[in-house]
């Protein structure tokens, strides 16, 4: 199957962005990073999908990353210090960010995540804004949040919930701990897990029946589930902003990077 990269003088090298026959296809490109998000990666993929939005050749928009070792890692730590760190940091980061996330969960176009290694954190975020989770058995999941010290945002939390269920997300938040592809799929994270050898197959079966079906009842159905997995009227977004915000600002914040950065268990203390 031909492929056509397009966008490549419009955004950053880490985002590759891809027209393959009826497919559109986006892959995370930071191999050496493991796909770590950057904040120029945020901003392409509202970018890349605008783009291929307006092809009415592409049926289905495949998420993916670059290598063997992982689809994402989370977000780029490196640039914690500087885009994370600060009020005004910390505000600014996460516009980009949510923006990026809702350009994707709000598409209209069907879209898949094809999981093989970490999907990590805000990778796991990713791949849970996508309608279709399709992963290798050789893969690992984890929201690591709680061992950072940092604030996850709601709409974050909403697609977690969403996907597993309150008692299931609460497990996952709150023991940050890392789930090999079978664990993760019986959580409900994940729609097929299949041998590694297998996933570029079955990606492509999935590709080709939703490609078969009528792209505007396949819109409206996607419309009218997303509308049903809104957040209330009666969430108070402000109030769980401070909350995000007072992670950011905490003492477990800075001992959360410093530790990571030593490579050595945190220690807390709920200031």
């Amino acid at each position: 199957m031909s492929s056509v990269r397009i966008l490549q003088d419009r955004i950053t090298e880490n985002i590759v962005v891809e027209k393959r026959g009826g497919a559109g296809w986006i892959t995370f490109n930071d191999p050496g990073r493991h796909n770590a998000v950057s904040v120029a990666m945020w901003e392409a993929i509202p970018v890349a999908l605008a783009a291929l939005a307006e092809d009415p050749a592409i049926r289905v928009v495949v998420l993916t990353g670059a290598g063997d070792r992982a689809f994402v890692s989370g977000a780029n730590i490196s640039q914690f210090d500087n885009m994370r760190s600060g009020e005004e940091a910390v505000l600014a980061y996460e516009k980009v960010a949510e923006a990026a996330q809702l350009a994707l969960y709000d598409y209209d176009k069907p879209t898949l995540a094809r999981i093989k290694g970490y999907c990590i954190g805000g990778g796991l975020n990713i791949a849970l804004c996508c309608d279709l989770r399709v992963a290798s058995d050789d893969s690992a999941f984890a929201i690591p949040a709680g061992k950072l010290g940092l604030g996850y945002r709601m709409t974050a939390i909403r697609n977690l919930v969403t996907v597993v269920g309150a008692a299931r997300a609460l497990e996952i938040f709150l023991t940050a701990a890392r789930f090999d592809a079978r664990e993760a799929d019986r959580r409900g994270l994940l729609h097929k897990v299949v041998p590694a050898a297998e996933l570029d197959a079955t990606v492509q079966d999935y590709v080709d029946g939703i490609s078969a079906n009528a792209p505007l009842t396949l819109k409206a159905g996607k419309k009218m589930i997303r509308q049903l997995q809104q957040l209330g009227p009666e969430v108070d977004r402000e109030a769980m902003s401070r909350l995000v915000l007072q992670c950011f600002e905490s003492n477990d914040y800075r001992e959360g990077r410093k530790a990571f950065a030593e490579k050595r268990a945190p220690s807390f203390t709920g200031t």
